[in-house]
């Protein structure tokens, strides 16, 4: 299956993106449409399987910001027009399916209300975060996406390779991501890195690989449509997929419980 994304912007952290199309990442008719041909153009396909908005063109709270903001007068494209666009692109052909990434409750709720109100192209998927340090997801969107049919194409599933626990102890193996990529922290405060610790001892009292163990727990929740993982190597990848083999007891889930409990979701 081939799956692209319009990549849009992300107001809430006021950033541009003038390397995209010089900037022109609002969700109009004009720019999806541009975005999807050129895709096109560049893939050598005739269509995409499934077409995902990348980020809200509107202000929401992502990545650990607070006390969100609401702009009366915000510059934004509506959420009606842009399905309307989106709906064109899939009776064109261009596209056969549609998403959502990086959405709030709210949002998926219009996307769904426009398409039955309107007649439009019902979005299939919604690629958010989803992890044991970052479970953000179960308040409010997890229902919407079991009792709608909306699927969770769930991102980070190990917490960019925290849950694995080769960072505990503030370890940057060589090659790693976040040794990688220092500019992301999400997953590097230091209740996250307690939490860390706890779910990957579990594991290991279990006899359960760590990365097995989440991955595992992301896979089996019953809205999740599919796990995306972010191995950096083969052999990364080829242990990543061996966690299909893997079922978590009672107990284990039992285990998870508890730490949650005591650690909530510390790497919204």
């Amino acid at each position: 299956m081939l799956a692209t994304k319009a990549v849009g912007p992300v107001r809430a952290g006021k950033a541009n993106l003038p390397y995209v199309r010089d900037g022109r990442v609002s969700y109009t008719r004009a720019n999806l449409f541009e975005g999807v041909d050129t895709s096109l153009q560049r893939l050598h396909t005739d269509y995409i399987d499934l077409y995902q908005l990348h980020w809200p063109d509107r202000s929401t709270n992502v990545f650990q910001l607070v006390d969100y903001q609401y702009e009366l007068d915000e510059d934004t494209v509506p959420i009606l027009e842009t399905l309307e666009a989106l709906d064109a692109l899939v009776r064109s052909g261009r596209v056969r399916h549609i998403g959502l990434c990086n959405e709030t409750p709210w949002g998926l709720a219009r996307f769904l209300h426009h398409a039955e109100v309107h007649g439009l192209a019902r979005v299939i998927s919604i690629q958010n975060p989803y992890n044991l340090l970052n479970l953000d997801f179960e308040n409010g969107l997890a229902e919407m996406a079991q009792r709608e049919r909306v699927g969770l194409l769930a991102y980070s599933p190990l917490a960019m390779g925290t849950l694995t626990g080769k960072y505990l102890g503030g370890q940057r193996p060589g090659g790693s991501r976040l040794n990688l990529l220092g500019r992301f922290f999400r997953y590097s405060n230091e209740r996250a890195q307690h939490a860390a610790l706890a779910y990957t001892t579990l594991f290991r009292e279990h006899n359960i690989d760590p990365a097995h163990g989440a991955l595992s727990f992301v896979s089996s929740r019953p809205f999740v449509a599919s796990t995306l993982v972010g191995a950096t190597s083969e052999l990364q990848l080829k242990h990543n997929i061996a966690s299909v083999e893997v079922s978590l007891s009672r107990e284990v889930l039992d285990g998870i419980q508890s730490i949650y409990q005591r650690y909530g979701t510390p790497s919204p």
